[in-house]
């Protein structure tokens, strides 16, 4: 079932939205070589709880730690540890916090240092593909419409989507319905109502989209090895068009 909610609850939404930009700019703000990404779960866990909001992610389906720190050829939900990064290395980091009672989700990838062109061409365009399909999320649009903005803009770019995860709704719970695919066919899927609010999460692979999963049952990599990039926003639909919530 998929929850609508109220501009009330769309207020409270974007205190965790905010917050959980805030977190990310401090985390950014650390990633450096040398750094390890234990180190930056700890900025982030000690942010969060200052905010008087509590970790997302800590001991949800027994997830260890309060961000997902995936570095390279790992798409999503890498595990936070004594890695220490190093020059050239691209970082994705996903935050997501409770506060109110409502979860914030976004993400970035930051690039560690100088890196190579093809890392922040890949960078560049996973954040202008999540552009492309927030522009599509609007009340009469469906699901279908911002899968294949996302999806067109980065293949167009000679990248290609990660099928295996997708974006997910938000509010009380940090995943609720719909699924939102980042890629799919105009026209399908379920229609966008204003009052939805969804977790929007382009993860785009330089190589093939195939994944796996590794032995920890966390941490998804490229099967080809090539370096992946992801960046989200949660977004509430409304009358007047797509409302970023996870920024200042």
């Amino acid at each position: 079932m998929i929850i609508l909610k109220s501009e009330a609850e769309i207020g409270l939404m974007r205190r965790a939205g905010s917050l959980v930009w805030h977190v990310l700019d401090k985390v950014g703000q650390a990633i450096r070589p040398g750094v390890t990404t234990r180190e930056l779960d700890a900025i982030a866990e000690n942010t969060i709880r200052e905010a008087g909001a509590e970790p997302s992610f800590k001991g949800y389906h027994g997830y260890p730690a309060s961000i997902c720190a995936s570095v390279n050829e790992q798409v999503i939900h890498g595990i936070p540890g004594e890695r220490r990064l190093v020059e050239g290395d691209i970082i994705g980091i996903d935050v997501g916090a409770v506060l109110d009672g409502y979860h914030g989700d976004s993400a970035r990838t930051f690039a560690v240092g100088a890196v190579s062109s093809e890392a922040a061409r890949l960078l560049r365009v996973t954040e202008e593909s999540l552009t492309a399909g927030i522009e599509a999320a609007r009340a009469g649009n469906t699901l279908g419409d911002v899968g294949h903005a996302v999806q067109s803009y980065a293949e167009a770019n000679g990248f290609s989507v990660v099928r295996d995860f997708v974006g997910h709704g938000i509010g009380r719970k940090m995943h609720e319905e719909p699924a939102v695919p980042n890629y799919g066919r105009p026209g399908l899927g379920k229609r966008l109502r204003a009052g939805m609010v969804l977790a929007i999460e382009p993860m785009i692979n330089a190589g093939g989209y195939e994944v796996e999963v590794l032995g920890d049952n966390w941490t998804a990599v490229t099967r080809d090895g090539s370096l992946s990039a992801h960046f989200e926003h949660t977004v509430a639909i409304t009358e007047d068009g797509p409302v970023v919530l996870t920024l200042p």
